[in-house]
């Protein structure tokens, strides 16, 4: 798929063979994709540019414990409709003209997924962490995404004007559902080997030289094999290699490090371990390891 590797590389996402294959038969087969991997790999990224890529319109339902319909399809206006039943009975209109008016398109709020289904441009549905609902919220992903329409009980059922492409990501919390498995196709992403990490910081670090990229990519892949609470992600080796570019540093040394290791790492008892470990404070350093 060497076309679809070039097309995310021009929106500076470095895809391998396999994550430009899936895209393009999610394309082709009309099929969501479901992206599993430890937080922080480039998996919200990857639907960032297949959306810019295809000049698609990115519509983000960001999962969270306790999504309900109501925020993920959609919802009624309910003091929008209290204003408009007031006014009505001033005017002394009889029910079934109130009820009509008020169960109408000017009084339906649309949430991620109804937009995505009566939208007339080209999108790309993003459903982000899909591992943190309830297997009940799961089950109305998986209605949606079955047939792409929703039955409003006051508005009937509503089609999808197009198929949007559907990227659901996961960091695999919790297991889910054979049923939701079964419609989309898989991908798993990982982090990153030393060499592509590299060249994803020269891609969005432009500034930077090659061996700075070498050297900060070569620390977070040995902080990543640290027993720690979160490894850094590829977007906090990105904001590392960053800030040492903007206080001056051309190359890494333990000092370095020791000043500037809050922008890798987000809990103290890792940012201590990691000194120690690398030889900030003394202790012995462990040398960078490739592969």
């Amino acid at each position: 798929m060497p076309d679809v590797v070039e097309r995310l590389r021009g929106v500076d996402y470095l895809a391998d063979t396999d994550i430009a294959g899936v895209v393009f038969l999610a394309d082709r087969l009309e099929k969501p994709v479901l992206v599993e991997g430890p937080a922080g790999v480039g998996k919200t990224e990857l639907a960032k540019a297949v959306a810019e890529v295809t000049g698609s319109r990115l519509i983000r339902l960001q999962c969270y414990e306790g999504l309900d319909e109501a925020k993920a399809l959609y919802e009624w206006n309910y003091k929008k409709q209290l204003l408009r039943i007031q006014a009505d009975r001033e005017h002394e209109r009889d029910w079934a003209t109130v009820e009509t008016d008020i169960f109408s398109d000017s009084f339906l709020l649309e949430r991620p997924l109804l937009e995505a289904i009566r939208s007339e441009e080209p999108v790309v549905l993003l459903i982000d962490e899909v591992d943190r609902v309830e297997v009940e919220t799961e089950a109305l992903l998986l209605e949606v995404l079955s047939d792409f329409q929703v039955s409003i009980p006051e508005l009937g059922t509503i089609k999808g004007r197009q198929r949007p492409i559907v990227m659901l990501t996961s960091n695999n919390t919790r297991e889910l559902s054979e049923a939701l498995k079964r419609r989309c196709l898989f991908l798993h992403v990982d982090y990153q080997d030393l060499d592509r990490e590299r060249e994803i910081i020269r891609v969005r670090v432009p500034d930077i030289d090659e061996k700075l990229a070498e050297q900060v990519a070569q620390v977070a892949r040995t902080i990543r094999g640290l027993d720690i609470k979160k490894a850094p992600s590829i977007s906090e080796t990105i904001d590392w290699a960053r800030t040492l570019l903007y206080l001056g540093h051309n190359e890494i040394d333990p000092e370095i490090i020791g000043e500037t290791l809050h922008v890798l790492l987000k809990y103290q008892t890792d940012i201590a371990k990691a000194r120690k470990e690398l030889g900030v404070d003394g202790g012995p350093s462990i040398g960078p390891r490739r592969g």
